[in-house]
């Protein structure tokens, strides 16, 4: 599997000892078959305080065997696999006696996806492709949620009912954005995944190079670079060798400073 080394490797952040959400830290694993994009998922995910990521499957067979391992307590379920159906995976995880919650991450829109998740009991469901906000919402609602699980004494109706109504807490308003449209045949996965690349990068990157660290074709990321670029959140550098044409190098910078020059 491309990412098994990241599924096992979670252990020995957080431990496979099942006493998952000890210290307050939310255990999750994100299941999604592009490896790409479960990169991307990941990062977004630890971003947020108290969750941690402890591992990734890019299959159903792989997440049960996964979620048996480190026991998390929260998967971000992608419902198109290329072994199964995602809802399929949920009815063997509880026949297999995991109680993890389940949150939908997917492109699916029919209505038959949906009331089948509904039924299956996922704590929420997010359609792709979506943003960093858009996910932080949803696991800020959800840590509540839990903790409201966690801590209530039911002494009476109140309190079932206390619960009951936090399952409809709304999700977090996010800080005002202008919303951006990428060009047709860009994905945000992809995007976000080039522009955290661009943002980590110890000085400017060239596209080979940006293709190398995020695992997309090299004229794929020569897209989402200039893209960046046209946007002004990246500068372009160009870099002189002895022949040939100059290499274009791109580095991250605020929106609306970017500028070109050279490097000999």
């Amino acid at each position: 599997m491309r990412d098994g080394e990241d599924a096992g490797g979670g252990a020995g952040a957080g431990g496979a000892s099942g006493a998952g959400g000890a210290g307050g830290v939310i255990r999750v694993l994100v299941v999604d078959d592009d490896f790409r994009v479960a990169r991307v998922h990941r990062a977004y995910v630890e971003r947020v305080d108290a969750f941690q990521v402890v591992g990734v499957a890019g299959s159903g067979e792989q997440a049960l065997r996964t979620v048996d391992e480190l026991r998390p307590d929260l998967v971000l379920l992608d419902l198109y696999l290329p072994d199964v159906f995602g809802l399929d995976v949920i009815p063997r995880l509880r026949t297999a006696g995991h109680d993890c919650d389940v949150m939908v991450v997917s492109a699916a829109r029919e209505a038959d996806a949906v009331r089948g998740a509904v039924r299956r009991g996922v704590v929420d469901y997010l359609l792709k492709p979506f943003d960093f906000e858009d996910l932080r919402g949803r696991l800020e609602r959800y840590a509540v949620q839990r903790g409201m699980l966690r801590d209530t004494v039911v002494r009476g109706q109140a309190d079932v009912d206390r619960v009951l109504a936090g399952a409809a807490l709304p999700v977090p308003s996010a800080p005002p954005r202008r919303p951006v449209r990428l060009p047709k045949g860009m994905s945000a996965e992809t995007a976000g995944l080039v522009e955290r690349t661009l943002r980590e990068a110890e000085g400017s990157l060239s596209a080979s190079e940006c293709a190398r660290l995020t695992g997309v074709s090299r004229v794929s990321a020569r897209r989402y670079l200039e893209y960046f670029h046209t946007v002004g959140a990246a500068e372009v550098s160009l870099r002189y060798g002895a022949t040939g044409r100059p290499e274009r190098r791109y580095r991250f910078v605020e929106r609306g400073r970017g500028r070109a020059r050279a490097e000999v």
